[in-house]
């Protein structure tokens, strides 16, 4: 009879312990998974502002350069891209697009002296660069986020848990190599 008891409370025991390993891998992972949706926001939050600068820039810059126009509408298109973006693989072309727009649109920019020297346009380079590397800070923590999630969820036992409570891997926000340059702002 004690020998019952005793396989029962093992039995009872080795239960709350398999329990309470589900209940601390479950919220380890909401945790990596809130740190991964908040580092996205930061993301956002800074894209944002980037996009805001934009259609400043361009009236900037539209009255002085009358036979750029083209240059102007790609800057436009792209922007436009990438505030509809979807998904972060998305985000990350159509960033890409932005990025390569915007070097554009300072390199055409080089031709025009006054446009150099007016204190909006100034001004407005400066603050883009700056954003610019807060987007750089922000998605590198996103995407340090994002490895740490990826990493729990694949690591025996979380992957049980993560595949039973479906938690599924995060995409990294990549750039393309050539887009890896900063926008350059300076001149």
């Amino acid at each position: 009879m004690i020998g019952l008891e005793f396989a029962l409370c093992g039995s009872f025991a080795f239960l709350v312990l398999l329990a309470l390993g589900v209940v601390f891998l479950y919220n380890r992972l909401v945790v990596l998974r809130n740190r991964v949706d908040n580092a996205w926001s930061q993301i956002d939050v800074q894209l944002r502002r980037r996009y805001d600068l934009i259609p400043n820039l361009v009236q900037t810059v539209k009255g002085y350069m009358t036979h750029e126009a083209a240059t102007l509408e790609k800057v436009t298109q792209a922007r436009n891209m990438a505030m509809n973006a979807e998904s972060v693989k998305e985000q990350g072309e159509a960033e890409n697009m932005l990025t390569s727009t915007l070097k554009s649109l300072f390199a055409v920019a080089e031709a025009y002296p006054d446009l150099k020297a007016n204190q909006n346009f100034m001004m407005l380079q400066e603050e883009l660069s700056g954003t610019e590397s807060k987007i750089a800070y922000a998605r590198q923590f996103y995407n340090d986020s994002v490895m740490s999630f990826n990493t729990a969820i694949q690591r025996f036992p979380a992957n049980l848990i993560a595949g039973m409570l479906g938690f599924p891997q995060r995409d990294y926000f990549e750039i393309e190599v050539e887009a890896r340059e900063a926008v350059n702002v300076q001149f």
